[in-house]
């Protein structure tokens, strides 16, 4: 792992979604109920070429909610970045496209056709979609037309185990106008659940000729270079594998660039990276709501370090900064107490 070859080589360039110009090939994947404006920076302070928003509600835009709308924000320094929709309607994803090619921020707007959750589903949002592949293209083709901004296109294997139809799905989208596609390697059936099939991602990657994302199952290094390896992908996105773990985008642009490993990081960086994650949420939400969404971030940040157990049973609990940045201190005395013992 600490010698170049060639794919990491072409794998450390800048590219290009259309004429949006990506330092490089490390993506985040959208998550709903995480990818804010407070995640979103944090993963763009530790590298990430491209970030993406968790995905918002067409009708929501249509019929002009709040909430919705300040989901669109985007800060200067998130550039370049997409936020993403889901819907089924024309009228009203073509209006939510247009909405933010004209009143936001965003380089990119991408199109949820992935999600699994029973409420998308049932919507016929989502990966719904997959299981109408010419609708779909049709969808996509009318919000083209009517945007100047890139249109991206998300996606899975298929529907389930017997509807495996990313490959013409994908070539749908390409043919609808779509400047780039991600595939996760999951079906809808699968939820986030067993393993995802890299077959499918290489299969599509060689099926048309707009760039390819791939996700699923990407929680290292390794895993990346080897994504790239048997994909041919042309950039890799990460969701889950960087909650609470910010620094594996450090690690993996690190390696695109030089194909050297970082050594792992200090419990010292990671308390210090979450109280900045609380202090960025406080910002954008208030402490109230802050420090909820907070517990289950908390929990990632220090999973797997010693005697992390009860520690995230009081974090659970958490409603002020205060409790939150003393719960931190009291086991960061905790851990230096055990290191000079050992």
């Amino acid at each position: 792992m600490n010698s170049k070859n060639s794919s990491t080589l072409s794998a450390s360039s800048s590219w290009q979604i259309k004429d949006v110009s990506i330092p490089n090939r490390l993506v985040i994947a959208p998550m709903a109920g995480v990818s804010n404006i407070a995640f979103r920076s944090i993963c763009k302070q530790f590298g990430a070429g491209l970030v993406c928003a968790e995905m918002v509600s067409d009708k929501a835009l249509y019929y002009d909610n709040g909430k919705t709308l300040n989901m669109t924000q985007v800060l200067e320094e998130e550039h370049p970045m997409s936020l993403q929709i889901f819907g089924h309607d024309i009228e009203s994803m073509v209006y939510a496209a247009k909405l933010l090619d004209t009143q936001t921020q965003c380089d990119i707007i991408d199109i949820n056709m992935g999600c699994p959750v029973n409420k998308v589903i049932k919507a016929h949002a989502g990966s719904a979609l997959m299981r109408e592949p010419e609708y779909a293209r049709s969808l996509v083709k009318e919000i083209v037309q009517a945007v100047k901004k890139p249109v991206t296109v998300k996606f899975r294997s298929g529907f389930d185990s017997e509807h495996i139809n990313a490959v013409m799905f994908a070539q749908y989208m390409e043919e609808a106008g779509a400047s780039a596609i991600c595939i996760h390697g999951r079906t809808r059936a699968q939820m986030y659940e067993g393993k995802a099939d890299w077959k499918i991602i290489q299969q599509v990657k060689q099926a048309v000729s707009v760039p390819v994302i791939g996700n699923g199952d990407v929680r290292s290094v390794q895993d990346m270079q080897r994504m790239f390896d048997e994909t041919g992908v042309d950039a890799v996105a990460i969701g889950r594998g960087v909650l609470g773990d910010p620094w594996l985008i450090r690690q993996c642009v690190h390696y695109l660039k030089t194909g050297e490993q970082l050594p792992e990081v200090s419990y010292q960086e990671r308390f210090a990276i979450a109280r900045e994650h609380a202090h960025r949420l406080i910002d954008l939400k208030g402490e109230n709501v802050a420090m909820k969404e907070m517990r289950g971030h908390a929990a990632w940040y220090i999973k797997g370090l010693p005697g992390s157990h009860p520690v995230k049973e009081r974090l659970a609990r958490v409603s002020t900064y205060a409790r939150f940045d003393e719960i931190l201190t009291e086991y960061e005395k905790q851990i230096q107490a055990h290191e000079r013992e050992v």
